[in-house]
């Protein structure tokens, strides 16, 4: 490995069970100057909570790229470049989001503000992260239903549901090569597909069951559900951190029964009283259901959407299963969470049933957004700012680990499911449950389908390129055809 005046140099690579997140950063520049290596040698100031409160709201407005892509920003501006969190403590604090269901970027966030400023700070971090998402989320929807059926804005969803459709397929077989190391995983993704697929069992049982026979299968067999492991230790540096292994562990940051106590305590009373203020029927239903979305979330997104799916779609009805797809790839070009899907999905829903009467439907659709983004995304602060200390200290424990690999094998068997859904929607989109090949086949967005698989398997290219290279081309063929 190359090394600069005794610096080892390299890149940082980050590996978990479910995912797998490269930050391919220099450690160190071939040639630093000399002010640059005398700074890298001082620790920095510890920040002051609105230079925190200002750094993660520009996050909000710039995490765009999956939870790979938001990582990798936080990786490069918060411990390369501001040295605010050591390298390795960084990587423990991603190894302990991990284990949690839930948007793990948004944890991250929550957590390294947790650690710089104790619970305010958590809490801005992960406010901060989802709310730009919320209100640029909430406008394209409005647009999206109030002048979908305008031809430009349908070329470009013509084109960009069919990459949906390669990005889903290439989610399942990132999750599947990584996390399917032995046969018996490969049997329990097999299982939980057909499980969802042809049996109609809700996802959340899956969820369970597969829980259940990986906590059993770490006894029987600990070696094949020792996956994975987590996200190894790195040996890179960036020069002193503020908050590193050779640095005190703050005091708020040590278990204390009381406080564990009292934030479980006002983390229950906010749900109760968010759920007490919800009169109007639909919203309380989102309510309910979005909280219940929140604690399956193992695997991320792709995983949870399934269950959004049979939710909203066939028990409630707040959408169609082709709005499914706009509303996914809406949230693939939008910076937050990929799980803010879930605010275009309270938008429709609660625009659908015009829960405020047939004029106001944008301020029902804002209500329905921000319910299903409330309730969503509570229990992450919950889990952090509660658990953070007993987390910690069952990380790699195999009978804590073993039913997360259990979960992450079967959500492999859910997320191809997902892609079967879509695709059918997409290339039969006339065909019926009843005649499911039927209404003629859609061979050009069957090709762009393909076309935007390789793109991102073979040629690793960025998503958001292949989506706007798909919507150029939905667009111009939607032109040229006259539809």
């Amino acid at each position: 490995m190359p090394t600069n005046n005794g610096r080892a140099c390299g890149t940082v690579s980050i590996r978990g069970q479910a995912r797998s997140y490269e930050l391919d950063r220099p450690v160190c520049p071939a040639n630093l100057e000399n002010q640059e290596m005398t700074d890298n040698l001082q620790r920095p100031p510890h920040p002051s909570f609105w230079e925190a409160f200002v750094y993660w709201l520009k996050l909000g407005f710039i995490s765009f790229g999956g939870p790979a892509g938001q990582i990798a920003i936080m990786h490069q501006e918060l411990v390369e470049k501001r040295r605010w969190i050591g390298e390795r403590r960084f990587l423990h604090a991603l190894n302990y989001c991990m284990v949690l269901p839930g948007p793990e970027a948004q944890q991250l966030a929550i957590y390294i503000g947790w650690l710089l400023h104790r619970t305010w700070g958590g809490i801005a971090a992960g406010v901060l992260f989802v709310l730009p998402s919320l209100f640029i989320l909430a406008g394209l929807t409005y647009v999206y239903l109030a002048f979908g059926d305008v031809t430009f804005v349908q070329g470009l969803f013509n084109g960009i549901k069919p990459a949906v459709v390669a990005i889903v397929v290439f989610a399942a077989w990132r999750i599947g090569s990584r996390a399917l190391k032995n046969n018996l995983l490969w049997a329990l993704a097999a299982a939980s597909f057909i499980a969802i697929f042809a049996l109609k069992i809700p996802f959340p049982y899956i969820v369970l069951a597969a829980g259940i026979l990986g906590f059993i299968g770490g006894k029987v067999w600990p070696d094949k559900f020792k996956v994975g492991g987590g996200h190894g230790a790195s040996n890179k540096t960036y020069g002193p951190a503020l908050i590193d292994d050779d640095t005190p562990a703050p005091e708020h940051t040590k278990f204390k029964p009381l406080y564990l106590a009292v934030l479980l305590a006002v983390g229950l009373i906010l749900w109760g009283a968010a759920m007490l203020t919800l009169s109007n029927p639909v919203l309380k239903d989102m309510g309910e259901f979005f909280t219940k979305a929140a604690l399956v979330t193992f695997g991320g997104a792709y995983a949870v959407l399934p269950y959004v799916y049979q939710g909203g779609v066939e028990t409630y009805g707040w959408l169609t299963g082709t709005q499914m797809i706009d509303g996914l790839a809406l949230g693939e070009t939008t910076p937050g969470p990929l799980i803010m899907v879930v605010s275009f999905v309270g938008f429709v829903g609660a625009w659908t049933k015009q829960i405020f009467g047939p004029d106001a439907l944008f301020l029902a659709g804002f209500a329905g957004a921000s319910v299903a983004t409330f309730f969503t995304f509570l229990p992450s602060f919950i889990f952090i700012l509660a658990g953070a200390p007993l987390v910690e200290a069952t990380h790699g424990d195999l009978k804590f680990t073993a039913p997360l690999t259990g979960i992450t094998a079967a959500v492999v068997g859910v997320i191809l499911n997902l892609a079967i859904f879509f695709g059918w929607h997409v290339i039969w989109p006339r065909a019926t449950e009843a005649a499911p090949f039927s209404g003629g086949f859609e061979w050009f967005y069957a090709l762009i389908s393909i076309a935007a698989f390789v793109a991102l398997w073979k040629y690793k290219q960025d998503i958001m390129k292949v989506i706007a290279a798909c919507a150029a081309i939905g667009l111009a063929y939607t032109f040229a055809i006259g539809a």
